[in-house]
């Protein structure tokens, strides 16, 4: 896959991890999910896992990070690009930089805890040695619809209950080529 990307395939891999997303709102987890690419092959996809594992640092691109690395056999993923549906957080960031993707394609901006552009410029240092290239944006009305969504119901959730508990996220939901999120 070329560095700049191919529409298509990023489409493809994207719509992949909004479909990892919609299983971790189900799950009660955050719905953010992230892909590895190496080539034209997927080599890990995880979603958030911090409910679940009881663990900050579970959250998608970091988990993603760690099987990728597994597949590979190297913490150095040269050649890999990470599709991710929200903007990555600081941990996340300094980890796509730390272990050399290529390009970061991420869906939604976070306004509060964003780090490429929104809320943070973790890769505008110029002192680092590595900065992927990154593409914004990507099925970014799905992604926002879907995090709106999940933390809508949490609001109107009765007090006491859980995040961890199934949800009409459990639907499949049809994301059409223009990225918008049928049946929302």
């Amino acid at each position: 896959m070329p560095l700049d990307g191919d529409p298509t395939r990023d489409l493809f891999h994207m719509r992949h991890a909004l479909r990892l997303a919609r299983r971790a709102a189900a799950r009660g987890e955050v719905p953010v999910a992230a892909v590895a690419v190496l080539g034209e092959r997927v080599i890990a996809a995880a979603s958030n896992r911090v409910e679940r594992a009881q663990g900050a640092t579970e959250h998608a691109e970091m988990v993603v990070l760690r099987l990728a690395s597994r597949r590979v056999g190297s913490w150095r993923l040269s050649g890999v690009t990470v599709f991710v549906t929200l903007e990555p957080c600081p941990m996340c960031a300094g980890a796509l930089l730390l272990s050399r993707v290529d390009r970061v394609v991420y869906g939604a901006d976070d306004p509060r805890k964003g780090a490429f552009r929104s809320a943070y410029e973790v890769l505008g240092s110029e002192a680092g040695n590595h900065h992927p290239l990154v593409t914004a944006g990507l099925l970014a009305p799905a992604s926002s619809a879907l995090l709106q969504r999940f933390f809508k119901d949490i609001r109107e959730r009765p007090q006491g209950k859980s995040n961890c508990t199934p949800s009409r996220f459990a639907d499949h939901q049809a994301v059409s080529s223009a990225g918008e999120v049928q049946g929302v």
